[in-house]
């Protein structure tokens, strides 16, 4: 037979192949550039507080600068119990002192006195002299010398303006708080103070201010642990009366009481105390 030449088929070019990616390679994913650095700050910023921490340096303290006088006032009505000399309010906050309240079950408001005694001898009742001192465009009642008729408050702890009308149904839009409630106040220590120096301390301007009626209410008994001003710009202040108040009636802060105040005031740290009204 015949042998039939083979017949050769043209060959097929081979295909290129095309060089595998290093992401096809590697068998762990790489994370993106960011993520790493983002990685290391945070591992920089750890190991950096745990040094600042552990060598005294963090958390940063603001310095409170020198401590305050201290001198027993008076024991007479319309006097503090301590005289205390100007100073920041946190140095006046380092002076007191720190413990849990006492029991609040047998505090009664008489225990402070007549509600708005003339404890400073000027002829009018404490509310009044509240009222004539925080409010503007002030009018008195006919014929009266210190009855506040009414008046526009710049409210310190919503930061609103209130209208201000004496009447039954109208009065109590304004209110006056005391900024270290009485209620706090015998469980802080008042309830060691004689009759006289308690109501010192509940008429004392001090202590004292014309507010907003619902939120003195939402207020109520509270502390600086458990109630702060809505309005974060008169905090500050708030905070320094209080400690000011404490100071001038030796009255004690909760440990709680006392972070509060510390973590207001580390914002401001130069915010002053102030002296009792009754030295004013």
């Amino acid at each position: 037979m015949a042998q039939h030449a083979r017949q050769r088929h043209p060959a097929r070019p081979r295909q290129a192949q095309r060089p595998a990616s290093s992401w096809e390679t590697s068998t762990a994913p790489r994370r993106p550039p960011v993520v790493s650095a983002a990685v290391l700050l945070v591992v920089v910023a750890v190991v950096l507080a745990g040094w600042l921490h552990t060598s005294g340096r963090w958390p940063f303290e603001p310095d409170a600068g020198p401590p305050p006088s201290l001198h027993t006032a008076p024991a007479v009505l319309g006097a503090p119990v301590v005289e205390v000399g100007a100073a920041s309010a946190l140095a006046v906050l380092e002076t007191l002192p720190v413990k849990g309240k006492s029991p609040g079950n047998s505090y009664q408001r008489s225990a402070f006195g007549e509600a708005w005694l003339d404890a400073d001898a000027n002829g009018c009742d404490t509310r009044n002299d509240i009222l004539r001192r925080d409010l503007t465009g002030k009018a008195l009642a006919d014929g009266q010398l210190c009855t506040v008729a009414a008046g526009t408050l710049q409210e310190p702890y919503t930061g609103k303006e209130v209208a201000f009308k004496r009447g039954r149904d109208s009065s109590g839009a304004v209110q006056i708080d005391h900024v270290v409630a009485l209620g706090n106040a015998w469980q802080t220590g008042a309830a060691a103070l004689t009759a006289q120096q308690r109501q010192s301390l509940a008429n004392d301007p001090l202590n004292l201010l014309a507010v907003d009626g619902q939120a003195n209410q939402d207020k109520s008994a509270g502390d600086a642990a458990t109630w702060l001003p809505p309005n974060k710009g008169f905090r500050c202040q708030y905070v320094a009366r209080q400690i000011s108040v404490k100071a001038a009636y030796r009255l004690w802060v909760t440990p709680a009481e006392k972070a509060a105040m510390q973590r207001v005031l580390g914002l401001c740290p130069q915010q002053q105390s102030l002296s009792s009204g009754y030295l004013s």
